[in-house]
């Protein structure tokens, strides 16, 4: 009998310990799941990485656009919207003026003049195009708007033929003098006309609010 029951305590005792070590096991195994866990939905982590992206995404967009002042060579004017539009108007005509000082073997300078050029004239032609050409024709000037918006037309031929032109070509200064006269003659008729005509018309509240929106379609082409 004294046997018999030191067995059944040795093998309580046993079991015991048994017990007690898979416990520890499962504890362990417990711990490193939720260690796991922890690793894989680590939120501050996330947050860093999110914030460091969207860093990122801030200073690539200041470096596009300080990319796209550069490629036009000039900062924004500023003002009220026909004193805008007059500033781009002689910012355009000194970048003609570049490109007629160039020589026939200055290729790559020429090339990269008729970007300036083509990038500050379509900026130019959206905000017309979108703002001051719909408000003259809200005032009854249609015809002058679709005079000068059909001219705009002609300015896109210009681009488009200096862009595909051999810039060593003779032709090519010809060509230039020429987009030139017309552009200067299309920008006088608005700054001494148009332009005024529709600003003595307007109230400070509407005159205000043009050049606003001339200022924000110019930004979405900066």
């Amino acid at each position: 009998m004294a046997t018999t029951t030191s067995n059944r305590s040795s093998n309580r005792s046993g079991s015991s310990r048994s017990t007690s070590r898979g416990g520890n096991r499962s504890s362990g195994e417990k711990g490193n799941r939720g260690s796991s866990q922890r690793s894989a939905f680590n939120w501050g982590s996330t947050g860093s990485w999110l914030s460091a992206a969207a860093a990122g995404a801030a200073i690539a967009i200041g470096a596009n656009l300080a990319r796209k002042l550069a490629m036009q060579g000039m900062s924004a004017p500023a003002g009220d919207w026909d004193e805008v539009l007059a500033a781009e108007h002689q910012q355009s005509l000194i970048i003609f003026d570049k490109i007629l000082e160039t020589e026939d073997s200055q290729t790559m300078k020429r090339t990269m003049l008729i970007k300036k050029l083509t990038h500050a004239l379509d900026k130019h032609a959206h905000e017309e195009e979108h703002v001051v050409y719909p408000a003259l024709r809200a005032v009854n000037d249609a015809h002058d708007a679709d005079l000068l918006e059909g001219e705009h037309g002609y300015v896109k031929t210009f681009l488009f033929e200096l862009s595909e032109m051999e810039k060593s070509s003779p032709d090519f200064l010809p060509k230039v003098q020429m987009f030139r006269e017309m552009v200067e003659r299309h920008a006088k008729m608005e700054e001494e006309e148009v332009f005024p005509r529709l600003k003595q018309g307007l109230t400070r509240e509407q005159n205000d609010h043009i050049t606003n929106l001339v200022n924000k379609e110019g930004f979405k082409m900066a």
